[in-house]
């Protein structure tokens, strides 16, 4: 119930009582919708506690459904497949967004949930990304889409095979949106069986067929298509799909570069500068991580905790002396980094972004929320320590 109860409590009293009018799921005991919002919870709460299995595993899937869009990342989904943002604008919070969405525009609500699972994967294990033609048209004739869907079938030997494509944009670090075309494909697996009660209430095993969801957005300004598949095999097969078939040019199977860093900047003391807008209270470089150049077998590790009242580079002139790594002849392979929010306006503290940056290739913001990706990309790119390539990828 707890995904039930967050919807009720967060979900204004008119979009509820509109989401059981649209619905027809019929409440047990009355609710008097007039009656204050913090009034209408508890008895809400119990009538939806009161409903036959059938209506309750509704409402508890929908909630749970509406709940994983009305986040910072589900909203970010929603407003980048809706083409009149003011519609959203005009709600009162995030719940209210995804409900009005899953009411009112059930196909984009579906395409929101698979851009937040697309973007949730981008650049992590289950992510590939691949060079390919600019300004090129994702076809959508019967034809284009027929020999697309055949050749999935053909792949995975899947009987059934559903495709979806449509227009969406994702925000970049310089504040601006770029456009994408998302194909989502949902095919089905081989045959397989699971447990399950018969009406009887007997335990027995019941044949079923899995459905697996992959994604692919194509970029015309980049020509970069970038797919997420949780089989690293099928993800260079599935782009050569989308180009033959829907772009209609020849894939070349060239992954995007790998995204480089350059701790460098960090042997010395760093200003770290940041914009008034971000929120961003103070930087500190809090381990580094250093190797010999002439020596590949050693390493020394620098580390300044939070509750120390000097900087890393401070702290190993003052203890190390002449025998201070940061003085040359050392080369920085790994740097930890804290970035300190001011608290919001209402919360005690701010939030801390920590970034583990790893040369040449690692960093843990892949693992980040969708606007710390952001920030983080923003000032790696400012301060220098990441390379100024804008299709590059992550390990």
């Amino acid at each position: 119930m707890a995904s039930v109860t967050s919807f009720i409590r967060n979900t204004p009293a008119s979009s509820l009582q509109a989401y059981f009018d649209a619905t027809g799921i019929a409440l047990p005991t009355p609710v008097n919708w007039e009656a204050p919002e913090q009034e209408i919870v508890r008895p809400l709460l119990q009538a939806v506690d009161e409903m036959d299995d059938e209506a309750r595993a509704r409402v508890l899937n929908d909630a749970d459904r509406v709940g994983s869009l009305a986040d910072d990342a589900g909203q970010t989904a929603l407003y980048s497949v809706i083409d009149d943002r003011s519609v959203l604008d005009d709600l009162a919070n995030g719940h209210a967004r995804a409900l009005w969405m899953f009411l009112n525009e059930p196909v984009l609500f579906r395409h929101a949930e698979e851009v937040r699972y697309t973007d949730e994967r981008r650049r992590g294990r289950s992510w590939d990304g691949f060079l390919c033609e600019l300004d090129c048209m994702v076809r959508r004739d019967e034809t284009a889409l027929g020999a697309f869907k055949a050749s999935l079938r053909e792949r995975f030997a899947s009987n059934n095979v559903h495709v979806d494509i449509f227009e969406r944009v994702r925000p970049t670090f310089d504040g601006e949106d770029c456009e994408l075309v998302q194909i989502t494909v949902y095919r089905e697996g081989l045959p397989d069986d699971q447990f399950a009660f018969d009406d009887g209430g007997t335990l027995v095993r019941r044949a079923y067929r899995p459905v697996f969801e992959a994604a692919m957005t194509y970029e015309p300004a980049t020509g970069v298509i970038e797919v997420v598949a949780s089989d690293r095999e099928s993800r260079a097969e599935l782009a050569q799909f989308l180009a033959r078939d829907l772009l209609g040019v020849e894939f070349r199977d060239e992954k995007v570069p790998l995204r480089r860093y350059d701790l460098a900047v960090l042997l010395n003391p760093h200003p770290f500068p940041t914009d008034a807008e971000d929120g961003i209270e103070r930087v500190e470089v809090r381990q580094l991580r250093l190797m010999p150049i002439d020596a590949v077998g050693e390493r020394v590790t620098l580390e300044c905790l939070s509750k120390a009242d000097r900087t890393i580079w401070s702290m190993a002139q003052e203890r190390l002396g002449p025998g201070n790594p940061l003085a040359g002849g050392w080369v920085a392979t790994q740097a930890k980094l804290s970035i300190k929010f001011h608290p919001k306006p209402g919360a005690r503290r701010g939030r801390t972004l920590p970034l583990t940056i790893t040369m040449p290739h690692g960093c843990n913001l892949k693992d980040q929320t969708e606007e710390e990706q952001l920030i983080g990309e923003k000032y790696l790119r400012r301060w220098g320590i990441l390379a100024d390539d804008t299709i590059a990828q992550t390990d």
